[in-house]
């Protein structure tokens, strides 16, 4: 049960695995689902993702963020699931579902 602290021997093993991970810059704009809020801080983005493993994802408010933050355009990679839960959340955005490699 992912997102609840049943979850936390893994949200501690993923803290120890990334304190061997030096953080760097972000290549791109990054949300965090914990908070629904744009990260540019290396640590802080690190820190989050711990806290995503047990934490309660604020799905709907990170989308609205994101489109707020000018995101148009949204690309699921592994799945149909989100794209169309984009959808329904920001219908002016355009969403792309890529399954396969051919995708």
């Amino acid at each position: 049960p992912f997102h609840c602290s049943l979850m936390q021997p893994a949200a501690d093993r993923m803290a120890e695995a990334l304190e061997e991970t030096p953080p760097g810059a972000l290549a791109v704009p990054l949300y965090a689902n914990v908070t629904a809020a744009r990260v540019t801080d290396p640590t802080e983005e690190r820190e989050l993702l711990v806290q995503q493993v047990t934490g309660r994802v604020r799905w709907r408010e990170s989308v609205l963020a994101m489109v707020d933050g000018g995101t148009a355009h949204f690309v699921e990679l592994g799945g149909k699931v989100l794209a169309p839960m984009v959808g329904r959340i920001a219908p002016d955005a355009r969403t792309t579902s890529l399954v396969t490699m051919e995708d």
